[in-house]
């Protein structure tokens, strides 16, 4: 019996190098509205310590009703090397939209991998890589 019963997650919030930079990136490839951003605010005094400044961040509202979130990172740097985050993956309709979104990316000169059927999962996948080197992926169910 598990210890918690969840639903699911709520939200999931990366760490970047260039918050400016990453929200261009993240804007222009999905478009979400966001829901808070206190990006322009990072540089002030305290911000980037600070939970209820959402870290000097900024959170979009996914179509799902989860939260995706951007925090500049710390004094300590950021390394993608460490235990962590291994990728983040999006949910889109259809493998039609997958290759939509190949189609997409390449012609906004963004690299990607190409639609990978993993059959005995029932998905298939598109990757790519955003600004700090996070893997995004992007997950269709097949059939």
């Amino acid at each position: 019996m598990a210890l918690i019963s969840s639903s699911g997650f709520a939200h999931v919030r990366l760490t970047v190098t260039d918050i400016a930079r990453s929200k261009e990136f993240y804007d222009r490839v999905f478009g979400w509205p966001t829901a808070v951003d206190n990006s322009a605010r990072a540089d002030e005094p305290g911000v980037r310590d600070s939970a209820e400044e959402f870290f000097g961040g900024a959170v979009y509202q996914t179509p799902q009703g989860t939260l995706f979130g951007l925090r500049p990172v710390g004094s300590t740097g950021f390394d993608a090397d460490t235990t962590g985050l291994d990728h983040v993956s999006f949910a889109v309709d259809s493998r039609d939209d997958l290759e939509a979104a190949r189609v997409a990316l390449g012609e906004a000169g963004i690299a990607h991998g190409e639609v990978l059927d993993l059959a005995d999962a029932g998905i298939a996948i598109l990757s790519f890589q955003d600004p700090d080197d996070i893997n995004i992926e992007l997950t269709a169910p097949l059939g």
